[in-house]
């Protein structure tokens, strides 16, 4: 049975807003957004919910969860596969995102070197001699520079009708805040981590006594790991099952990144383009219009060009122009448009990653397009 669904039976009467599981999912988003982890793991993950809403977090670019129960992951872990708007539209982080079968209790180099590591509601779940080893995987070998977990706090429990002993029949225990917090603060000794305990879940009031409903713990360690000491540590063997892989596409991938650029000076050249056919229309309208002052306002048509002449305005940097049926757009115009700017980075990497995609002149420092196009389209 869903975790989360158990637990709105008994907390329903009481109303928390917004739903408990939601607060609890808000607050590794608020911490998200305080420390910008990169790698985030969440144990326990379950239906795979926070991971979910992690992912458009933007600071991260490796997301992995783990679950004892592949089963509940497979029912919902398609929502972490990229959609088509992705594809259309590449971030420019990367992101992976991985789900893994197994139990907290065994280590798996897949687990090192995550920023933040969540456990949202896990440990209850967890028979003792799972428990008992549970520290020493977290914080002894993976060693996350941030370690939250939350667990129910059993004071609250005479506020929720409905329950006897435990909030969820899996539960193994529920512990007090201060067995809690004991057991916190001797894990965060003996792994030189400092710990801070915090909750959602505000009592009615006149009952602040008892404290959140859910007690939480933000585990931050102290120094920081050495590569060394973490490869030493570092077994051999990967006890872990992958049961889901996602590649989210990239603009730090060349491929959609040059697609990207190839799509974005097109469109840019175009609206160049565009303007300034219009600007010579409307210029010529003006002079057919007004006989008596076409001395005055005549300025030499951009298609009376020669070739010559073309090349050596794109080479100096100039403006657009046309020459014949030619519009010339010079790679360096459409290179101070600032999206253009920031996809590239510098002119040479605009070059090299629009060669042989866009149709450019014979020295390469101009987009070349066809009027002739243009007249047929309107």
């Amino acid at each position: 049975m869903d975790k989360n669904f158990q637990e709105e039976q008994f907390t329903g009467t009481i109303k928390f807003t917004p739903p408990l599981y939601k607060q609890r999912y808000q607050f590794i988003k608020d911490l998200v957004g305080k420390y910008k982890p990169k790698k985030v793991a969440d144990l326990g993950c379950a239906d795979c919910t926070l991971l979910w809403m992690l992912k458009f977090c933007n600071c991260i670019e490796v997301l992995a969860g783990l679950d004892i129960c592949a089963s509940v992951m497979k029912e919902k872990m398609h929502r972490l596969s990229p959609l088509p708007g992705d594809y259309l539209q590449p971030a420019e982080r990367s992101l992976t995102v991985t789900l893994h079968h197994g139990s907290v209790a065994h280590k798996d180099p897949c687990m090192l070197g995550f920023d933040l590591v969540t456990c949202i509601e896990l440990i209850e779940h967890l028979e003792q001699s799972e428990l008992k080893k549970f520290p020493e995987v977290v914080f002894g070998f993976m060693a996350p520079s941030i370690v939250v977990i939350s667990t129910p706090n059993s004071e609250f429990n005479p506020l929720l009708p409905g329950v006897t002993l435990f909030r969820h029949p899996d539960h193994k225990f529920e512990w007090s805040r201060a067995q809690f917090q004991s057991w916190a603060l001797e894990t965060a000794r003996r792994y030189d981590y400092s710990v801070e305990f915090t909750g959602v879940g505000h009592p009615l009031t006149g009952m602040e006594k008892v404290g959140f409903c859910t007690q939480i713990g933000v585990f931050v360690r102290k120094y920081p790991q050495t590569t060394e000491s973490a490869q030493s540590e570092k077994p051999t063997e990967a006890v872990y099952k992958t049961v889901f892989k996602a590649v989210y596409p990239s603009l730090k991938d060349e491929k959609y990144l040059q697609n990207a650029v190839v799509s974005e000076v097109i469109f840019t050249a175009q609206i160049i383009k565009r303007s300034l056919l219009d600007r010579l229309m409307s210029e010529h309208e003006e002079y057919n219009d007004d006989p008596t002052e076409r001395k005055s306002k005549f300025q030499p048509s951009m298609n009376c060009f020669s070739e010559d002449l073309g090349k050596t305005l794109v080479e100096k940097s100039m403006e657009p122009f046309v020459n014949g049926n030619v519009v010339y757009i010079p790679l360096t115009t459409i290179f101070s448009f600032p999206k253009v700017n920031r996809l590239c980075g510098t002119f040479e990497k605009l070059r090299k990653l629009i060669a042989g995609k866009v149709t450019l002149s014979s020295d390469g420092s101009a987009v070349m397009f066809n009027t002739e196009r243009e007249n047929e389209e309107n």
